[in-house]
């Protein structure tokens, strides 16, 4: 490595519950530095969520989050003049990344009129392991199964 490693970055944690995982969810859902923005859109989608399932938004949100991570991904390696496709172990922190980015990804997909409503149908869809995002979860997995044989091409 040429140049010393980028310090990670300290987040606040948000007003409401005091959590650093919704601020760096809310980050994700921002457009264009509004934030107060993406904060009411949250706020709004987690006690839309609450209602729908009479029970804690933020719990269920925490869950449906858990629910979409993926353990394993697929990456692309050239050997020889094949390029295959290496199953490999995501790190926590790609984990959590790559979760909040489906749900929010297929949340803005949805067909319902707000956004925070589309938040809210992915996120109770995702706690009971439906909806897009889980989808594309399962889809992942099986690929990295599919490909297990070229394991040992691993970098």
């Amino acid at each position: 490595m040429r140049k010393s490693k980028s310090k990670k970055r300290e987040l606040k944690p948000d007003s409401r519950f005091g959590d650093t995982m919704v601020t760096r969810f809310v980050n994700s859902l921002m457009f264009d530095g509004k934030k107060s923005t993406a904060y009411a859109i949250f706020y709004d989608s987690i006690d839309i969520v609450s209602e729908r399932t009479s029970e804690d938004g933020l719990a269920i949100w925490k869950k449906a989050l858990t629910n979409v991570m993926p353990q394993v991904e697929v990456k692309s390696r050239r050997v020889g003049g094949a390029t295959f496709q290496i199953p490999q172990e995501v790190r926590p922190e790609r984990k959590l990344a790559v979760g909040i980015k489906w749900l929010i990804m297929f949340a803005r997909k949805r067909n319902e009129k707000s956004m925070a409503e589309k938040l809210a149908g992915e996120i109770i869809a995702a706690s009971k392991e439906e909806g897009a995002a889980h989808k594309k979860k399962e889809d992942t997995h099986r690929m990295a199964e599919a490909n297990k044989a070229f394991s040992h091409f691993r970098f």
